[in-house]
């Protein structure tokens, strides 16, 4: 999960969520965004589950950029504990995330794969949200067209080596079960 390495203060007061994202608020280096259309505390759990979701379902082509980092601590008390003796102890960290913040970036990837990977990691999250897409040229779709097609042969290559080491250590297996049982019957 997200935290920072180390604050400044420990604990923080709770702050408001008044009024919208003017910074980060468009695609800087996807294609593809998420973005936050009301305002939340997004905590690591959420994010690191979205962030699972969306490559999980991207295969491990494209990019992936998360633009929000939950540097926000959020205190809470024990169940079953009566009022006073000071501030809870830490809990979680969230980011805040206001309306307008683009949360996640993809790139390298095919629109329909975009769009269902950013639809996935949406649901983990706990802010309404829709995609975005960043408009392009038409020598901008060709080139982005050739990444993706490379992505995509690299991702096939990388399963076709996979599957062949499997292969080759079963056949050793085998050789050796082999030779073992020829031994045996010797």
């Amino acid at each position: 999960m997200l935290m920072p390495k180390r604050l400044k203060h420990r604990k923080q007061h709770r702050g408001r969520m008044r009024g919208k994202a003017y910074r980060g608020c468009e695609l800087n280096y996807g294609d593809y965004g998420l973005k936050a259309i009301e305002p939340a505390w997004v905590t690591s759990r959420q994010l690191e589950a979205a962030r699972r979701a969306i490559v999980r379902q991207m295969k491990r082509a494209g990019q992936l950029w998360t633009s929000v980092f939950p540097d926000k601590p959020v205190t809470a008390k024990a169940a079953e504990t009566r009022m006073g003796s000071g501030k809870g102890d830490l809990d979680h960290y969230v980011a805040v995330v206001k309306p307008g913040r683009i949360i996640f970036e993809i790139r390298g990837v095919d629109r329909a794969t975009a769009i269902r990977a950013l639809e996935l990691g949406a649901q983990k999250l706990a802010v309404p949200t829709i995609i975005v897409e960043r408009e392009l040229t038409k020598a901008e779709r060709a080139e982005r067209a050739q990444e993706v097609a490379e992505n995509l042969a690299a991702a096939a290559e990388m399963v076709a080596s996979e599957a062949e080491e499997e292969a080759e250590a079963l056949a050793e297996e085998e050789a050796v079960e082999v030779a073992s049982a020829e031994e045996e019957t010797a």
